[in-house]
């Protein structure tokens, strides 16, 4: 395995394990636990605020990494080799 693959990786464990916690962060029907990180940031009455909005936006960034990490991995990763042997 090359160093690029590895990289790749490391890079797609980590936007992973970030997408889920900010997956997770997400309001849902009642509040969520954004709601209790940034009480005086968002705007109930205004259905999403600025929290939310910045939520979104980091969700959909770290889903496009790894998106992108697994089309690089699927043309650069070595087929017929096993690890370790």
């Amino acid at each position: 395995m090359s160093a690029l693959n590895t990289v790749l990786l490391v890079i797609m464990a980590l936007s992973a394990i970030f997408t889920v916690i900010l997956i997770l962060m997400h309001s849902g029907k009642g509040t969520g636990v954004s709601d209790l990180i940034a009480s005086s940031m968002y705007n109930a009455s205004a259905g999403s605020g600025v929290w939310e909005k910045n939520l979104d936006r980091l969700t959909v960034i770290f889903a496009v990494i790894f998106i992108v990490c697994i089309m690089i991995m699927t043309i650069t990763f070595p087929t017929g080799t096993i690890a370790g042997a």
